[in-house]
């Protein structure tokens, strides 16, 4: 129609997705570093960074899971 507004783009989940692919990729950063395969660090070889890196690359993979979800989800509403 005529006097329809237009449609704005969509970008949700984005952010969720991209702050967990930081997480994924610095999380497994640091646990590499704790295992001590990657050295010259303080936390090379210190097994709290193995857990640590563990950890927050699982919290990564649970913010880009949602946020996938919520781009698919709103992708669905658009159409």
């Amino acid at each position: 129609m005529v006097n329809e507004p237009a449609k704005t783009p969509q970008l949700k989940g984005w952010l969720l997705m991209t702050i967990g692919l930081l997480a994924i990729v610095v999380g497994a950063l640091w646990t590499v570093q704790g295992l001590g395969i990657l050295t010259d660090s303080k936390m090379s070889g210190k097994q709290t960074w193995t857990f640590i890196g563990a950890g927050v690359a699982a919290v990564g993979l649970i913010l880009t899971v949602i946020g996938e979800r919520v781009r698919s989800r709103s992708k669905r509403k658009v159409q």
